[in-house]
């Protein structure tokens, strides 16, 4: 009995850390919720943890806006995230994998020269891929935001540090032998493997191209064609001196909507990869 008092009380003690550490986690999203029930008069007055009556008014003042094309946005921004997540998982595993499975000669120089690409910013090539997709036709569109997705260094790392533990290649070589072709192999023996991967790395591809600002502001000059992040700066600097900060408050709780439904859409992939575990050698 004694020695089960020390690991009952742990066990208490990591639940309430855990439920702190939660309701920190929460407390922000819950102050935007409530900060979008109030009027831009009551936010003014300073904080309340009390919902306010101007829900609906302000969901109101946001979609009827005339010069403010919410739902165009949004529509815009889940365009533009999932294509963006769908290609950047899949060309990045297919990448991992063929680095993985196949030896050639230039194996270690492409996995070192993809890993360099990762640590060069965005910001350093902005102006040439400004021009360069200028140059192409394709300012002002929304495929120079889900093109790029393609090539992603860290996608890759870890889709090729999770095949690594997961994959192993007499799996594949099985699968030749049986007369499986190489993209019949890795689209209905492997891809089912790097499911719990291609989740996780789906939502933070999602989450990041969602959230992105910096290249849909180079790009983007219609507003029929502007992301959420875009449409959330306009509504804060159409006019510094008059804004209403409760239709602010309301536009960013809608922005999050999409990102929490794919979060739960994909997080049994998640938990399901803590106890996935491939074929051992």
């Amino acid at each position: 009995m004694k020695s089960k008092e020390p690991n009952a009380f742990r066990s208490i003690i990591a639940h309430l850390v855990l439920i702190i550490l939660s309701l920190m986690c929460l407390f922000f999203f819950y102050i935007l919720v409530i900060n979008a029930t109030r009027s831009h008069a009551d936010l003014q007055k300073g904080f309340s943890a009390l919902p306010g009556k101007y829900f609906f008014e302000n969901l109101k003042k946001v979609a009827n806006d005339g010069t403010f094309p919410m739902f165009r946005g949004i529509f815009n921004s889940l365009i533009v995230s999932g294509c963006s997540a769908a290609l950047c998982t899949y060309f990045s595993s297919l990448t991992a994998y063929g680095i993985y499975v196949y030896d050639f000669k230039l194996k270690k120089i492409a996995f070192t020269f993809i890993m360099a690409i990762l640590v060069m910013p965005t910001q350093v090539t902005a102006m040439g891929f400004l021009r360069l997709i200028t140059n192409m036709g394709m300012y002002d569109s929304l495929l120079p935001l889900i093109i790029p997705s393609i090539a992603s260094p860290s996608v890759f790392y870890f889709m090729y540090s999770y095949i690594q533990s997961s994959l192993p290649v007499s799996l594949v070589e099985a699968a030749r032998i049986d007369g499986s072709g190489e993209f019949r192999t890795f689209n209905q023996i492997v891809i089912p493997i790097m499911k719990p991967a291609i989740a996780v790395q789906a939502i933070f591809a999602f989450v990041g191209s969602w959230n992105n600002y910096f290249v849909p502001a180079l790009v983007i000059q219609s507003k029929d064609k502007a992301t959420v992040p875009i449409l959330i700066a306009t509504l804060r600097g159409a006019d510094y001196m008059n804004f209403d900060s409760a239709k602010i408050y309301m536009m960013i709780m809608v922005a999050i909507v999409p990102i929490v439904m794919i979060y739960l859409l994909l997080s049994k992939y998640i938990i399901a990869g803590v106890t996935l575990g491939g074929v051992k050698e």
